[in-house]
């Protein structure tokens, strides 16, 4: 059975004639069905609150389940290295949606909207997944080659699919590179089409309940639609990482690799100063792959030096 914190809800909005709220609680009662594996009931209740099915009508010959990458995320938030604030702010997010019921008994909601900007290669994708282990929901990245039509009006009826799809399931959804679909409309080089799509897009992210949580990324914060912006209740910025950031992943790296750089990580740390985060760990796992082909009689110390004299950071933009 449903909690009961979303029965009274539920019969609350329905008495104050608040159809979008009991909508959204229906949209909970769904998910919380299916985490409990109630599939018949969990799709029943689907049929039932839906004119246009999981499929998404308009959405030509594309069904909801194409326009994402469902993953099982595995990395953690101890994992990862961020500054204080913006692990104190995750945190937080997370203890939020742990603990929902205990908000909703006050008449208030966990924040489920999020947007990661920063230079590429410094963990918004790998922050996204780590939110998603912490809540033990699935990772649904969003495909653009799928939802993005050349066909006018397409690309706006992929979203209504994709949105009906995912507001009856628990999970994160992780739109990267956000600059892609959220683009700002006031630039007169845009086509209508594009503002339409804009305007969709947002009112799509306002209707859904807060147990989908919205995860976006963007390298280009600046072209991103100032509307868009106010939507996202937590912002981060993901910053190349400093010296000291460095050497403290690199001994992270080190523990999970059994094995690193075979030098200490703060002279290894001062070479890679500039580098990205995932600059980094693509050196440390090059190292330990010629490591292990060298065996047994392997130099771990001399391999590193001769990487790190080539070695030059990927991530510039």
């Amino acid at each position: 059975m449903p909690r009961s914190d979303l029965l009274i809800d539920m019969v609350e909005a329905e008495q104050r004639g608040d159809r979008q709220r009991f909508r959204a609680v229906v949209d909970a009662v769904i998910a919380e069905e299916r985490a409990k594996q109630h599939h018949l009931v969990a799709d029943r209740l689907t049929e039932i609150v839906t004119t246009t099915g999981v499929s998404g009508a308009g959405a030509g010959n594309v069904s909801s389940a194409e326009l994402f990458i469902e993953r099982v995320p595995a990395r953690r938030l101890a994992e990862l290295e961020l500054t204080p604030g913006a692990r104190a702010t995750i945190s937080e997010l997370i203890e939020e949606h742990h603990r929902s019921d205990v908000l909703r008994a006050h008449n208030l909601e966990p924040r489920h909207r999020v947007m990661l900007q920063g230079p590429p290669g410094n963990g918004k994708t790998t922050l996204a997944e780590a939110i998603a282990t912490e809540l033990m929901v699935p990772l649904l990245v969003v495909r653009y080659e799928s939802l993005i039509s050349s066909f006018l009006g397409e690309t706006a009826s992929r979203l209504d699919a994709l949105f009906e799809y995912v507001r009856t399931r628990r999970c994160v959804v992780f739109f990267d590179e956000f600059d892609t679909i959220g683009k700002e409309r006031s630039d007169e080089h845009e086509t209508g089409e594009v503002k339409r799509v804009v305007s969709s897009l947002l009112l799509q992210i306002d209707r859904l309940p807060s147990h989908v949580l919205v995860v976006a990324a963007t390298n280009h914060g600046e072209l991103v639609d100032r509307a868009a912006w106010r939507r996202f209740q937590v912002r981060l910025l993901m910053e190349r990482p400093t010296r000291v950031q460095i050497e403290r992943f690199i001994d992270e790296m080190e523990k999970r690799l059994d094995g690193g750089f075979g030098l200490a990580s703060r002279t290894v740390a001062d070479k890679l100063v500039g580098g990205s985060y995932s600059d980094i760990e693509q050196l440390c796992l090059d190292i330990r792959r010629r490591y292990v082909l060298e065996l047994p009689g392997a130099d771990l110390r001399r391999i590193s030096s001769e990487r790190l004299k080539s070695w030059q950071p990927t991530s510039t933009a």
